[in-house]
């Protein structure tokens, strides 16, 4: 078990649903939540609801799976920055908690630090914090993902 206080206060609760159809998931939770999505891509949408520190991304299904809707693709904990997420990777490995990506900042999509661990259920957590305009302006031309914690840049296995 974790000691709680090892980890970082979470400051938003992000939330990522594949959808079958995502013109209509957009519209059914635009009108949910009375707010327009902050983006909408032809593979995503993305709700920042601050009120109730929510960041919902709706997902199209994509995986030529059909949807199982008990289950989630993956659980969000946004945190405050970077030293943040490499302490969350830090109290996760001193948990055992298994490490599908080490801690790292992608630049491609939505660019964040990140961090990515299975919860006991098998559930994908995410542990993110988003740039400041000064991570921004670092990003490497190539877009590679850069690794936040030395010895962790293995290859491993996507969520």
């Amino acid at each position: 078990m974790v000691d709680s206080t090892a980890f970082p206060q979470a400051q938003e609760f992000h939330l990522s649903l594949r959808v079958a159809d995502l013109a209509a998931s957009t519209a059914f939770y635009a009108a949910l939540f009375t707010v327009s999505p902050k983006d909408t891509t032809p593979r995503y949408s993305t709700f920042l609801l601050p009120e109730l520190h929510l960041n919902l991304v709706l997902l199209v299904n994509d995986s030529q799976k059909p949807l199982d809707t008990y289950s989630l693709y993956h659980l969000g904990l946004g945190v405050a920055g970077k030293a943040q997420v490499i302490a969350a990777y830090h109290a996760a490995m001193a948990a055992g908690a298994p490490i599908v990506k080490p801690p790292r900042t992608t630049w491609r999509g939505t660019p964040l630090h990140e961090l990515w661990l299975r919860d006991p259920s098998g559930y994908l957590i995410e542990v993110y914090a988003r740039l400041t305009v000064e991570e921004l302006a670092q990003m490497p031309s190539d877009q590679e993902p850069t690794f936040l914690v030395p010895g962790t840049d293995t290859s491993q296995s996507a969520p």
